[in-house]
């Protein structure tokens, strides 16, 4: 029974609970349908404001458009009449150049007309004076020229020469700053150094000594050293014999060392030019840095020193290859600093111009190859090799450098004492240098002078003009350049003189 009478409690709780609930929600419902429709209200009010103002805002506006379309409606108006006033304006001028190009047409053919009738007359007075003169047009203007050249020959003559003094003057007297001070600050001796390859002995005994027993040691010194040696009746005095001036060296030295030890036998002669190998090998790089050092020239490969030092053992003429490459070294730096070029440059070219003589009996080509060879092959700039290649005129001027070691060493070689020349090729070059200049036509006689140094050459005046014989020292100049070879250059004098005699009786 208590079971029950809690269920039914319970049932009849949770019954008044949901009616409960009812009473509350009935009760809200109500009051949020009012809140609804007073905020309807609301809102169709401000949507009824909000179209008024709308309303007024788009009057207005329209107001506002219609005044601007109305302004802009007038402005084009207004354009639109200008414009028609000038599409006007430009018809009457159209129609004004088109009258103006008519009266041109007419101009011009008239003016062709006019021209062709003044040619026909040209023709016909040419024709006329043509056979009043009994000469061509061609043949009176070619009679008038030779008249107006032979006119004015003098003045051109007087003229052209003036202008080539003043021009020669300026560049001589530049050309003697330059070169007067880079030799004067040089004032290096010109004392020929000449390699000797005789030995001197302190007695003749020592021959018998150095030929041996059936010339078992002569023939041993020679095979060890690469040399000929020379045993004849000058007394005191043994010569050495090779085209290597290397081994020459070599050999001197193993020859004097062998006298001064005495002991004359194959074995020791082996030992000795060993070491003379060594030794001159050892002066033969000390001499290419001492080169470059006092040459200020660095960076280079030390086997391109090695080979430089060979020259010290190299003549050219009676005048010491290395020393002329010093020489010449200094001479294209002062050069250079004058003409504002590379200073290096001009220096490393000069110094390593004639590398290619120290091995040029051993390798085939001519010693400027030979040298462009060992430069590239050892890693040399460039611009050294651009600079050194042309002091012979194998190859063009490439830099202003090159030209500056090509005057350099024709300074060095050139100056009085440098070097020495036998008296066959001095001969031989002064009858070549006479022979050039009387090859040509109107020579009467030519003198070679100073050395070779000059020609002078004298032209029959009858047969040669003026300006004849300014070709005359050209050409001439020019066959020597491409015919000879000499240090230095050569001055061509060509003398044109007249001589008038009478005698008064």
């Amino acid at each position: 029974m208590v079971l029950l009478i809690a269920s039914f409690t319970g049932l009849v709780g949770i019954a008044f609970g949901y009616f409960l609930r009812w009473i509350i929600t009935l009760g809200k419902r109500g009051s949020l349908e009012l809140e609804i429709k007073q905020k309807v209200l609301e809102a169709k009010e401000g949507a009824q404001k909000i179209l008024s103002d709308a309303e007024r805002l788009g009057k207005e506006k329209i107001r506002e458009l219609t005044k601007e379309f109305h302004a802009k409606e007038e402005e084009f108006k207004q354009r639109d009449s200008r414009l028609i006033k000038k599409e006007e304006q430009i018809d009457k001028r159209q129609g004004d150049i088109d009258r103006e190009i008519e009266a041109i047409k007419k101009k011009i053919a008239d003016i062709k007309e006019i021209r062709v009738r003044t040619e026909k007359l040209e023709l016909d007075k040419q024709a006329a004076i043509e056979r009043v003169a009994h000469m061509t047009r061609e043949a009176a203007l070619e009679e008038l020229m030779k008249i107006t050249e032979k006119q004015a020959e003098e003045t051109l003559l007087v003229r052209m020469q003036k202008l080539e003094t003043l021009g020669q003057e300026k560049l001589e007297k530049r050309a003697k700053e330059i070169l007067v001070t880079s030799i004067h600050r040089l004032g290096n001796s010109v004392a020929a150094d000449i390699l000797t390859t005789a030995v001197s002995l302190p007695s003749d005994d020592i021959k018998g000594k150095i030929i041996g027993k059936e010339g078992r040691n002569i023939k041993a010194f020679e095979r060890a050293s690469g040399v000929e040696v020379i045993v004849d009746d000058t007394p005191g005095v043994i010569t050495l014999s090779s085209f290597d001036p290397v081994r020459r060296q070599v050999a001197r030295l193993a020859l004097e060392n062998l006298i001064m030890d005495g002991r004359i036998q194959p074995a020791k002669i082996e030992e000795m030019v060993e070491k003379a190998q060594q030794e001159t090998n050892k002066v033969i790089k000390e001499k290419g840095e001492q080169a470059a050092y006092e040459c200020g020239v660095f960076n280079l490969d030390p086997r391109i020193l090695a080979i430089l030092g060979r020259l010290h053992f190299r003549t050219s003429y009676g005048q010491n290859v290395l020393q002329h490459s010093i020489e010449m070294a200094h001479i294209s730096g002062m050069i250079a600093e004058e003409l504002k070029a590379n200073v290096a440059i001009a220096k490393a070219g000069a110094l390593l111009h004639d590398i290619g003589k120290a091995v040029d009996h051993e390798v085939q080509g001519t010693h400027v190859e030979i040298g462009r060879r060992i430069l590239q092959k050892f890693g040399a700039d460039e611009q050294i090799v651009l600079a050194m290649q042309s002091h012979h005129e194998e190859y063009p001027y490439a830099t202003v450098e090159s030209i500056i070691v090509q005057v350099a060493d024709a300074i060095s070689g050139g100056r009085p004492g440098a070097r020495r020349d036998s008296v066959e090729n001095y001969l031989k070059r002064l009858s070549d240098l006479e022979a050039i200049a009387n090859s040509f036509p109107g020579i009467e006689k030519s003198y070679a002078l100073q050395a070779g140094r000059e020609i002078r050459i004298f032209v029959t005046p009858s047969a040669v003009t003026d300006l004849e014989a300014k070709k005359v020292a050209q050409d001439v100049a020019k066959r020597i350049e491409n015919e000879l070879k000499y240090p230095g250059e050569i001055k061509v004098n060509v003398i044109r003189e007249s001589r008038v005699i009478e005698f008064a009786r």
